[in-house]
C-alpha cells in the first residue's frame, strides 16, 4: 500500500471531522440563512460555533472570521479587496516576497498591471526574508504587506513576529497567508498586528472547499475590504453565497482538535522528520530551506532527477516536487529559483510532507529505490 506523504498538498480529514461533516450533510442539512424553522436555526448555530472555534486558535474574536472557499479566495479577497481604498487614498505600493503561493503572487501581478508598484523582499538560500529588508522597503504610500507564514514548498518559517515589530510604527495592512501553519504553528498568528489571515481547511485535516479570512480590528476598524462577488449578503456582505454548513462545521471541529493537540502532533511530526533525515543523509542529500516546519522536508539528491524519483517511488510513497497548484507544469519552482539554487538542485528537488496520522513509512524500500537511480 502506498504511504501518503503529500500533506502539504492536502491533508486527510480526522475521523471526528468526517463524522461531523456527514452529520450536517445527512441529518442537520438546513440552510443557515433559513429563519423560519428549526433546521435553519440548527445550521446557523453550527456556523457560529465554528466561527468561534476558528477564532479561538489565534485569540481572535469570532466576529473577525469570514468563511470562504479556501485560502486562495481569502488571499484574493485580502489583496484585491483593497483596490477601492487604494484608489481613493492614492496608496498603491505593495510589499511581498517572490516565494509566495501563486494565490498571492498572481493577484498582486494583476494590481501591478493596473499601476500599483510592487516591492519583492529578497530571499537567499535559507528561503527566509529579513525584517530589516522590510524596514527598508516601507514607504509612506505602502498599502499592503503580504508575507506567508510557512512556505508550502520548503517549509521555511518566516519571522512573522519580527515583521510585526517593524510594522508596529507603520499603518500598512499586514496580510499573512497561513494556509500551511494555521492549527499547527498558531501561537505567533495571535499577534494583533496581523490585520488579515488566510486559512485553508484542507491543509489542517478539514475538508476541501472551506477556509476563512480572519480580519482583525486595529483600533475600531478592520481593513477596508470591498467584496469581489455580489448577491445574497452572507458573511456581512463581504462574501456572498449560501454557507456550506457541513464544511464549516468540519473546519470548526478541526480547529477544536488542533487547540488541544498542536504540541503532540508537532512532536510526532518532528520524530518522523528526524527518521527521514537519518535515512536520507547518507545518500548525500541536501535540504532546501532553513528553519523548516516539523511536517515537511524538501531535499535534493545529487544525480537524481525529481521526476525520475517520483516515478520510481510511486508504488511506495506519494510525494511531490512542488506545489500541487503548479504540479501539472514542469517549469522550475519559482520558490527555489528565488532562493538562488542552481538548476541541478532545483530539478532534483523533492518535497516530502506528512502529518500526525502518517504511519509506517517504508524507509528501507525507499532508500533502495533511490539508490537504483544513482
Amino acid at each position: 500500500m502506498t504511504v501518503y506523504l503529500d500533506c502539504n498538498a492536502t491533508s486527510p480529514v480526522t475521523p471526528d471531522v468526517a463524522k461531523i461533516v456527514m452529520r450536517y450533510m445527512t441529518e442537520e442539512y438546513g440552510n443557515a440563512g433559513s429563519r423560519t424553522h428549526e433546521f435553519g436555526a440548527v445550521a446557523k448555530q453550527a456556523v457560529e460555533k465554528a466561527r468561534g472555534q476558528v477564532a479561538s486558535l489565534v485569540l481572535a474574536d469570532k466576529s473577525d472570521v469570514y468563511f470562504t472557499s479556501g485560502a486562495t479566495e481569502s488571499n484574493n479577497l485580502a489583496i484585491l479587496g483593497l483596490v477601492p481604498y487604494a484608489e481613493k487614498t492614492g496608496r498603491k505600493h505593495i510589499i511581498t516576497t517572490p516565494i509566495e503561493h501563486k494565490a498571492v503572487l498572481e493577484p498582486i501581478e494583476q494590481l501591478a498591471a493596473r499601476g500599483f508598484e510592487v516591492t519583492y523582499l529578497p530571499v537567499d538560500e535559507t528561503g527566509m526574508v529579513k525584517a530589516e529588508d522590510l524596514q527598508r522597503a516601507l514607504r509612506d504610500d505602502t498599502l499592503l504587506v503580504s508575507v506567508m507564514h510557512i512556505n508550502n514548498e520548503t517549509g521555511s518559517i518566516q519571522p512573522i513576529a519580527a515583521l510585526c515589530e517593524v510594522l508596529a510604527s507603520h499603518d500598512a495592512f499586514f496580510h499573512v497567508d497561513a494556509a500551511q501553519s494555521f492549527g499547527k504553528y498558531s501561537a505567533v498568528l495571535a499577534n494583533s498586528r496581523i490585520d488579515m489571515l488566510s486559512i485553508s481547511g484542507h491543509k489542517m485535516y478539514a475538508p476541501k472547499g472551506i477556509g476563512a479570512l480572519l480580519l482583525r480590528r486595529r483600533g475600531y476598524a478592520r481593513a477596508p475590504l470591498a467584496p469581489l462577488m455580489f448577491g445574497g449578503g452572507q458573511e456581512r456582505g463581504l462574501r456572498p453565497g449560501t454557507l456550506p454548513v457541513a464544511l464549516i462545521a468540519g473546519l470548526g471541529q478541526a480547529c477544536e482538535e488542533a487547540s488541544h493537540e498542536q504540541a503532540s502532533r508537532q512532536a510526532y511530526c518532528e520524530a518522523i522528520k528526524q527518521q527521514l533525515r537519518e535515512a536520507l543523509l547518507p545518500l548525500g542529500c541536501v535540504e532546501n530551506g532553513q528553519n523548516t516546519a516539523s511536517h515537511v522536508l524538501n531535499i535534493s539528491i545529487p544525480g537524481v532527477n525529481s521526476e525520475a524519483a517520483l516515478v520510481g517511488l510511486k508504488r511506495l510513497v506519494a510525494i511531490s516536487n512542488g506545489s500541487a497548484c503548479t504540479s501539472q507544469s514542469y517549469t522550475p519552482s519559482h520558490v527555489l529559483t528565488a532562493m538562488g539554487l542552481d538548476e541541478e538542485r532545483i530539478e532534483g528537488a523533492i518535497r516530502i510532507s506528512w502529518c500526525h496520522m502518517t504511519k509506517d513509512i517504508p524507509l528501507a524500500e525507499v532508500i533502495d529505490s533511490i539508490k537504483k537511480l544513482l
